[in-house]
């Protein structure tokens, strides 16, 4: 499976659209239950008002929030924000770090975000599991049942997983998750992976 995803995609990336560190930090919080596509088309205007943490960190959240309205949970999502730019800025003279335990202090940042952040901005072998990644892995039979939980998964996958390719496993079990092996209806037929695949549907 790992040979196949080397070949069909060997470059690979989020599809979010950034331009900074900070802004990949930003559409991967506003990425939480909702699609990139949606994400892509807020963060435009959103990035031209708040290009960097410092000129978030100095408006309200409802500032924020008039930009990201029609994304899942904007409420919420713009008071994280808000409070997130000033920690960057209060903290990290408003860089982003690139250090777990920092990241996971940032109002609204969970592992999978963090994990996002440290393997596509600073190139570090984590491993974020997100509903595509959990589903595929399980649907592939790359990790037991017993792995019920994102964390689970993702250490199972690490501990399988050469170094150098756990940064692209990520995007090659959510982009097969998100196109191939879809929630409701997987197209198996049009898998390659079908023929070993324990879960295929023919």
């Amino acid at each position: 499976m790992l040979r196949y995803f080397r070949e069909q995609m060997p470059e690979v990336h989020t599809e979010l659209e950034f331009g900074s560190e900070f802004q990949l930090l930003v559409a991967v919080v506003l990425s939480a239950q909702c699609t990139d596509k949606r994400i892509n088309q807020v963060t435009p205007e959103l990035f031209r008002r708040f290009p960097d943490a410092r000129s978030m960190a100095q408006v309200d959240a409802d500032e924020v929030l008039s930009y990201i309205s029609s994304v899942s949970y904007p409420n919420a999502k713009a008071e994280h924000l808000v409070k997130m730019a000033r920690m960057l800025v209060e903290r990290h003279g408003g860089e982003v770090p690139s250090d777990m335990n920092m990241l996971l202090d940032l109002p609204g940042v969970g592992r999978k975000t963090a994990n996002v952040v440290q393997s596509v901005a600073f190139g570090k072998a984590t491993l974020a599991v997100d509903t595509h990644v959990f589903r595929v892995s399980h649907r592939l039979g790359l990790v037991a049942k017993t792995a019920d939980t994102p964390y689970k998964v993702e250490q199972t996958l690490i501990k399988n997983i050469p170094e150098e390719d756990i940064p692209r496993a990520h995007h090659w079990l959510l982009l097969h998750g998100r196109y191939v092996c879809t929630s409701r209806k997987p197209h198996c037929n049009m898998c390659d992976l079908s023929g070993v695949c324990p879960s295929a549907c023919f």
